[in-house]
């Protein structure tokens, strides 16, 4: 049976936590079980708050889970939708925003509490490499490193981090359906010190490898183009998300492969 909208299944937390995780998921229930096997594994993940925020394939979602977080169904399917909503239940001084299919470092979040007690930090980030090992990947995540460390604009496959009151005090994640997390740390970086944490998070190149790594990559700097001068980008974002009822990452159609 689909939970109803907005219920959540509780777990016991011993501590009043300092890190909440949250975990946005669209029918994504095999990797959302893996990054859970790896989160609960790290130093200080029993007294962190985690939170999944989860929409479509809800038995397979509730075994992923399996009572390991806080179970969210809050009736959007937007990543921004999924984001905000799971910051809304978070208990935690510090949120910690974790794709489904990323592995944080092994001491993630004593790493993130280190970055935060300089009182100029409002968030920041880790370094990006993906997880496969595939020469495309590698290049494109150079890429990548190059244009964060000059821009200091996060995504989300780094773990964005942030002080839970300002990110409220921001208003959270616009409701894009595309490029939320740009819009949050260009909005974030007026705050306050943005740091990046230089050891870095995997996160799996599954969409970059089924659509073709430099096709995606082009397709990424498409958007973030029009983003930049003030064009549509929503118009897309239903190609960069695939189908609402497939997991993420599904390939595109050979017709609709470029932009």
């Amino acid at each position: 049976m689909t939970p109803r909208a907005g219920s959540e299944q509780p777990v016991s937390r011993r501590t009043a936590p300092r890190v909440s995780v949250v975990l946005p998921a669209r029918n994504d229930a095999a990797a959302l079980r893996r990054t859970l096997d790896h989160l609960v594994r790290l130093p200080g993940a029993d007294t962190a708050d985690i939170v999944v925020a989860a929409s479509g394939d809800s038995e397979g979602t509730a075994r992923a889970v399996a009572g390991r977080a806080r179970l969210l169904w809050p009736g959007g399917s937007t990543r921004a939708e999924l984001m905000n909503a799971g910051a809304a239940a978070a208990r935690g001084e510090v949120l910690f925003f974790l794709h489904a299919d990323s592995f944080p470092p092994a001491d993630a979040l004593g790493r993130i509490e280190d970055a935060l007690r300089d009182p100029r930090a409002v968030g920041g980030a880790f370094e990006h490499r993906f997880a496969e090992p595939h020469p495309s990947l590698r290049a494109v995540t150079w890429i990548n490193r190059i244009r964060y460390r000059l821009t200091r604009n996060w995504y989300g496959d780094q773990g964005i981090f942030v002080r839970a009151a300002v990110f409220r005090a921001l208003g959270g994640y616009r409701n894009l359906r595309v490029l939320e997390d740009l819009d949050f740390t260009r909005r974030l970086k007026r705050r306050g010190r943005g740091v990046l944490i230089r050891e870095p998070l995997l996160t799996s190149g599954r969409r970059f490898l089924a659509r073709g790594p430099w096709r995606t990559f082009g397709f990424c700097a498409w958007l973030v183009l029009l983003y930049t001068l003030g064009l549509d980008t929503e118009r897309y974002a239903e190609r960069w998300r695939g189908p609402a009822e497939a997991p993420p990452g599904t390939p595109w159609p050979a017709r609709e492969a470029a932009p």
